[in-house]
């Protein structure tokens, strides 16, 4: 039996207004290809680099919250590939002096350390159109500000692998310090991965490049534990490759032999001096940081959430400062009823469009009316349901339930005319109650709460269909 080892590789592009090492905007989504760039970007000779404070404390604040040791000197260094996405044929990296070093999280039922978290700016990207003799390159995303972080081997499966890139897209969301959205690029992820036997030393490692969601991580990192053991129980040998993955196909492929760190000539870089984060310093960007997501989810079960619901939301950023916003409203709903709307039908509704909650009209305080409608008894969770899609485009439903007359029926009188219709139509649902099947009731409970719209109250429906069944 063979078990896996797993080493994760995160970049977070940082959400800063400017490059790492110029001050060319860094907000480039949506431009025309190369309209961002300047000369630092485009490796012309005579340009010299500026850090980027901001870029910095955002990654010292990251650092922080994975527990990390972010103090003393920190260096650049020069890593050097020739690739045409690198235009000064070179990549302004830290390579023994990390931002931030020897940290961890405790994630997925385990301890993962943290090896290093560095700066580094990003390279630019090849676009290949299909069955085209020539590739495209666009620099926009070149020199932005980007972080690596790099875990110890951990990691044993995939299922824990997703676990811990969804703690750190929450850190990341959580501080501000990137949007970490793998759809757009900003949170990208290589998996190392070998195998081996209990008792017997580690196997070669691959790498696995470039996936760009999670789900794309777990398929990889099971297909790849796969394959070697295929080819080790054949008598064959693992070797030090790196590949990619072929999200269609779902299996990996050969891109190149593995490059080791010499291959890379690092050597410091002449242009940026050595920088020294001092006590201080730390203590400045530490009382910046907002809430981390353990401390939301231990606040969320202090207001009376179950802890898996205040887990979920913990880990959706959006989702929880919606939450939030709704649970702040006067009077306050019921922490756990509200959550169980978002969790279920709003992300229900959600789903089945495609979308995230961004793309409503939504409005917390109508979500928190619309539970404190139900929990007061006004309108029942059937009406409320009907109300959603509407709710969802922005409409206050305490106003929609008078514009429409959707209060819950009490009156007794007109619940028991349409228990009466119902049973005069099911007579042998009837016979079956009375002859001790009290379980058939519920036949004729949906007839009498359409009959009255779904505006009945439940409780009182059940109440009178026992008493006129002679329950």
């Amino acid at each position: 039996m063979y078990r896996a080892v797993i080493g994760l590789e995160v970049h977070l592009q940082l959400r800063t207004r400017t490059k790492i090492f110029s001050a060319c905007p860094a907000d480039y989504h949506g431009a025309e290809p190369n309209a961002f760039t300047d000369p630092l970007t485009l490796g012309l000779p005579g340009t010299l680099p500026t850090l980027n404070r901001e870029a910095v404390e955002l990654a010292m604040m990251f650092g922080l919250a994975l527990n990390c040791d972010v103090s003393g000197f920190t260096q650049f260094h020069r890593k050097n590939y020739f690739y045409p996405d690198a235009p000064k044929n070179f990549q302004l990296s830290q390579y023994d002096r990390p931002i931030a070093r020897d940290g961890f999280l405790e994630v997925g039922g385990g301890h993962v350390r943290i090896k290093r978290a560095h700066l580094e700016d990003d390279a630019g990207k090849l676009i290949h159109p299909t069955y085209a003799p020539y590739s495209l390159l666009d620099l926009n995303r070149a020199g932005s500000s980007l972080i690596e972080m790099v875990t110890e081997a951990d990691i044993t499966g995939a299922e824990q692998a997703r676990a811990f890139l969804e703690a750190v897209q929450a850190i990341a969301q959580s501080l501000g310090v990137s949007d970490a959205t793998p759809e757009e690029g900003k949170m990208r992820c290589d998996v190392n991965i070998s195998i081996h036997r209990p008792g017997e030393p580690w196997g070669t490692k691959v790498e696995v490049k470039n996936l760009n969601s999670f789900r794309s991580v777990e398929r990889a990192i099971e297909f790849e534990a796969a394959r070697q053991e295929r080819v080790l129980s054949n008598g064959g040998r693992v070797t030090q490759d790196t590949l990619g993955w072929d999200e269609g196909g779902g299996k990996t492929f050969l891109m190149r032999t593995k490059e080791g760190e010499a291959d890379y000539r690092y050597f410091p870089e002449p242009d940026l001096p050595p920088l020294n984060i001092t006590p201080d310093w730390i203590e400045r960007v530490r009382a910046r940081m907002p809430e981390l997501p353990d401390q939301k989810r231990a606040r969320l079960v202090l207001a009376g959430v179950r802890g898996s619901d205040a887990e979920t939301l913990s880990l959706n950023v959006p989702l929880v400062h919606f939450y939030d916003e709704a649970l702040a409203s006067t009077p306050a709903p019921d922490a756990q009823k509200l959550a169980n709307w978002l969790l279920t039908d709003v992300a229900g509704f959600l789903a089945a469009r495609e979308g995230t909650i961004r793309d409503t009209a939504l409005q917390p305080a109508h979500l928190a009316a619309l539970v404190r409608l139900i929990d007061a008894g006004t309108i029942s969770g059937r009406v409320a349901k009907d109300l959603l899609p509407d709710v969802m485009a922005g409409q206050d439903p305490e106003a929609l339930v008078r514009e429409r007359g959707l209060t819950v029926v009490t009156d007794t009188g007109a619940i028991d005319a349409a228990i009466d219709a119902a049973m005069q139509a099911d007579p042998a649902t009837v016979e079956k109650v009375r002859a001790g099947n009290t379980k058939a009731m519920n036949a004729l409970f949906g007839p009498v709460m359409r009959a009255t719209g779904g505006k009945a109250k439940p409780e009182v429906v059940r109440e009178r269909l026992q008493v006129k069944l002679g329950l």
